[in-house]
């Protein structure tokens, strides 16, 4: 963005008092033009400054005269520039220090309303300033070459005459005070660049976080290589007015002019790809190094120059950067595989590059840590060294550079805290700081940007945090609910607040909490916040507030407080009496959502109607919604699906039973009682008859934690799959079918009422099963699939889904009374009462359980 296109929307009143001298309609026809030429530079009147005044008048003439002839006042806008002309023709300097004018107020105006000018605008300013002062140097290369060509046609002076002496002297102190002049403006601009070369390497460092920036070299190589020819050039001047300068003078020179090289080519070293920032061992990683003036200036060796990679602390770091000299490392702190790389050249890019490819560390050495530093907080980097022969002149220079700072880690579970030392590190280090120094508090303004940056960044999305979700991120960081947004704005924030102390009523810290937000948004849900169906960072509290007053079946969603990567639904619901309440359905993770999408879940729940305030959820989420599949798939099985359903507590509890959990509901399948073990074979026989042949049975005791006498089991029963449900073997019997399944010993029994319901009472197969008996044989291409598992087996005892095991009588006792052959699969128990969490309604899935135990793939749902 320009600053022309800021202004040009801006009221012109506020301008008014600028456009004495220059007419606002020419402003208007220059544009961003204006803005984009030295106007800032030209603060002179030496010979420089008026020659290029003289060339940025004409521009200016040309600029104007082009842009007229578009324009419907074409003779008006000509007498103009014809005026111009007139005007500032003998004084090209005047004209320069009006629109320098003229770029000052615009820029004013927009500080006043926006506190900030355009990046775009900064960065063009620092480029102009840099080659306004390569002109001058180049300039200066030139004044010198005529002085010195004059010096040497002026006729020879003779020593006996002294008035003609003393008149020679001047032209000797005329080029040493221009030569002095010149090298000072070449210390000057070497700043520049290296200002130039440090913003660079920050804005690399800001790509941590997320940052954007032009990470092309091309243009800053050409900077340096720029300035390295003036430098030989002028250098060249010096070296060949010895004689003028005298044995005091030149030395002095010379050696400034090896500081001003060395400076540049050490600071041209830089490290174009960093390594991770988060580094675990044993872990390959890729890193390369740039040397910008190394096509320019590396002498041609037969061995290539080798750049080596070493581990260090930040002990190390701090030594090797407070160093006068260039000095070597002496000790490694890790040790690194595959370190030593070449320095190779290539012509047809320019480029010269050390590219390690396959580096790894192998083991790191902990240094000690002060005070209550964690392994997460220390911080150390790759150094990278060299050294190199220059030419001309054969002058050899030893090189290094650090990465920026690594936190390096041997699991997986330190890279949360890890990546919470390299945000801060990143977001709030300073330029040509000592390493790796950084501020302990920082403003809570600055940590907003830096959120929004980093969120924006990781789940890839233009929509970034609104003014409400830093007021939220504020009072939970802060724990005040009772602040301002704009009291949160003035206050600041200190590490241990952003990732050492424990949020309050939590078991983690502000950042773990946000990070956690972060990956489920980056891996679940970056379609639905970038239409802006999240709401997101804000309160249970506030939420309530909003819902409380909207009709029945409004909802929105938030991020979960209380777990870390978890999204909540909240909705109203209303009683029968009227009255409203805002229940917060249990979170999902990113785990649940890859079961089942967040736009499948919503689609599911007939109580959600309307996204708050008043978007119906069809409309919001239809885009989101998968393809339900239908019919058979390819193969020949029927498509299954899974279905999420809520039931609020209100609709669970009775009356008067406040306080009690809710059951979680159960699938809708066909109940089959179940036997108590006080229930006596002889009481049963009137109803076994008709079904089995008497035998003796022997019930055992129902061991501890079993489901009540009062529950039903919930069965499938599939049809037409030639496998059978526990009830099938007795069924069949009745009909004089030949049983599929041998036993069924793990299902228990246990019911006073009678064993089979009456519509299960012997009569016409269309009467006992829907559908009768399978015709359909046995899959022929399928393998014989395993036997089911028992409860019983040891693998099976410690799992938290499963009932506790029961001790069931022997297969031999059981077998008599089901009629059933002794081998054969045995079904595992069916039923698990999975435990919501507390405070929020559960959601089940229908047929199958979200990680419950699957049933075998003959098994199909549907056929209850």
């Amino acid at each position: 963005m320009s600053l022309w296109s800021i202004v040009s929307h801006m009221p012109p009143e506020e301008f008014s008092g600028l456009f004495a001298e220059f007419p606002r309609s020419l402003r208007c026809l220059l544009a961003d033009w204006l803005e984009n030429q030295p106007w800032e530079f030209i603060n002179g009147s030496d010979s420089f400054c008026s020659s290029v005044a003289s060339g940025m008048l004409a521009a200016v003439l040309e600029k104007l005269r082009g842009a007229a002839g578009s324009d419907g006042q074409q003779c008006q806008i000509l007498q103009q520039i014809n005026s111009l002309e007139n005007t500032y023709r003998r004084d090209p300097l005047r004209l320069v220090a009006v629109l320098r004018a003229i770029l000052e107020g615009e820029k004013a105006a927009v500080l006043k309303r926006d506190r900030h000018l355009p990046l775009s605008f900064h960065r063009r300013q620092e480029e102009l300033k840099f080659n306004v002062g390569l002109q001058r140097l180049q300039h200066r290369v030139r004044e010198i070459q005529a002085l010195r060509d004059g010096l040497k046609a002026s006729p020879q002076v003779s020593v006996r005459d002294p008035q003609l002496e003393a008149e020679a002297k001047p032209p000797e102190r005329e080029l040493s005070s221009l030569i002095l002049e010149a090298v000072k403006e070449l210390e000057v601009t070497k700043q520049q660049v290296l200002k130039r070369i440090q913003i660079w390497k920050r804005q690399q460092q800001l790509t941590g976080n997320g940052s954007v920036f032009e990470e092309n070299l091309a243009p800053l190589q050409k900077r340096c290589e720029s300035l390295v020819e003036v430098h030989f050039q002028l250098q060249q001047q010096v070296m060949a007015s010895g004689s003028e300068l005298g044995a005091e003078l030149l030395p002095r020179l010379l050696e400034r002019f090896n500081e001003v090289l060395s400076s540049l080519v050490r600071s041209s070293f830089l490290v174009e790809k960093q390594p991770p920032q988060v580094l675990k061992t044993q872990t390959k990683f890729q890193a390369s190094v740039r040397f910008l003036l190394g096509p320019q200036l590396l002498k041609a060796s037969a061995k290539p120059y080798m750049v080596r990679a070493d581990m260090v602390t930040e002990k190390q770091a701090r030594e090797l950067a407070l160093s006068t000299h260039s000095s070597t490392l002496s000790e490694s702190t890790g040790e690194i595989m595959h370190n030593v790389v070449g320095l190779e050249t290539n012509p047809s890019s320019g480029t010269c590059c050390a590219n390690f490819k396959n580096v790894l560390l192998k083991k790191i050495k902990r240094c000690e840590r002060k005070g209550s530093e964690s392994v997460t907080e220390e911080k150390c980097a790759v150094l990278f060294s060299t050294t190199v022969a220059l030419s001309p002149g054969n002058l050899s220079l030893h090189l290094q550079v650090l990465s920026l700072p690594i936190v390096v880690i041997v699991h997986g579970n330190q890279d949360n805290n890890a990546k919470a030392t390299v945000l801060w590190d990143n977001a709030f280090s300073e330029m040509d700081r000592v390493p790796f120094v950084v501020a302990e508090r920082v403003p809570w303004e600055k940590m907003c940007e830096t959120l929004n940056v980093k969120f924006m960044a990781e789940v890839q999305t233009t929509k970034g945090l609104l003014k409400e979700h830093y007021f939220f991120l504020a009072q939970k960081i802060f724990n005040d609910h009772s602040a301002s947004f704009e009291e949160f704005q003035s206050r600041s924030v200190s590490w241990a607040q952003f990732n050492k102390e424990i949020l309050p009523g939590r078991g983690f810290t502000f950042w773990q909490w946000f990070d956690g937000v972060l990956d489920l948004t980056k891996r679940c849900l970056k379609s639905y916040w970038s239409d802006r169906l999240i709401v997101g960072f804000i309160s249970k509290q506030y939420v309530c507030k909003l819902l409380s007053t909207e009709p029945d079946g409004t909802f929105l969603l938030r991020f979960s407080d209380s777990e870390i990567g978890g999204v909540t639904i909240a909705h109203v619901i209303r009683g029968k009496d009227g009255s409203s309440q805002v229940e917060n359905i249990q979170p999902f993770s990113a785990k649940d959502l890859s079961i089942r999408s967040l736009g499948d879940r919503i689609r599911d729940l007939g109580q959600l109607r309307n996204l708050y305030p008043n978007t119906p959820k069809d409309q919001a989420f239809g885009s989101h919604y998968n393809k339900e599949q239908t019919g058979k798939d390819g193969r020949g099985y029927v498509s299954t699906a899974i279905k999420m359903t809520v039931e609020s507590e209100r609709e669970q509890q009775p009356q008067g039973t406040a306080g009690v959990p809710p059951e979680a509901p159960q699938p809708q399948m066909f109940n089959l009682p179940v036997l108590q073990p006080e229930l006596h074979p002889e009481s049963l026989q009137p109803v076994l008859n008709p079904i089995c042949p008497p035998a003796s049975f022997c019930p055992q005791p129902l061991p501890a934690g079993y489901p009540p006498a009062d529950s039903n089991v919930n069965m499938m029963v599939p049809n037409n799959l030639g496998t059978f449900s526990s009830t099938a073997p007795m069924l069949s019997s009745a009909l004089g079918m030949e049983p599929t399944l041998p036993h069924c010993q793990d299902v228990p029994f246990g019911n006073p009422l009678p064993f089979m319901p009456a519509q299960y009472m012997p009569g016409e197969a269309s009467q006992l099963l829907p559908g009768g008996p399978s015709p359909e044989p046995r899959d022929e291409e399928m393998d014989e699939l395993p036997p089911f598992v028992s409860m019983v087996d040891p693998p099976l005892q410690s799992s938290p889904r499963m009932p506790p095991t029961m001790d069931l009588p022997p297969a031999s006792d059981c077998d008599p009374f089901l009629g059933l052959p002794l081998e054969g699969p045995v079904l595992c128990n069916p039923f698990t009462t999975p435990q919501p969490h507390s405070g929020y309604p559960s959601p089940n899935t229908s047929c199958w359980g979200l990680g419950e135990s699957r049933w075998d793939d003959g098994v199909r749902p549907g056929h209850a």
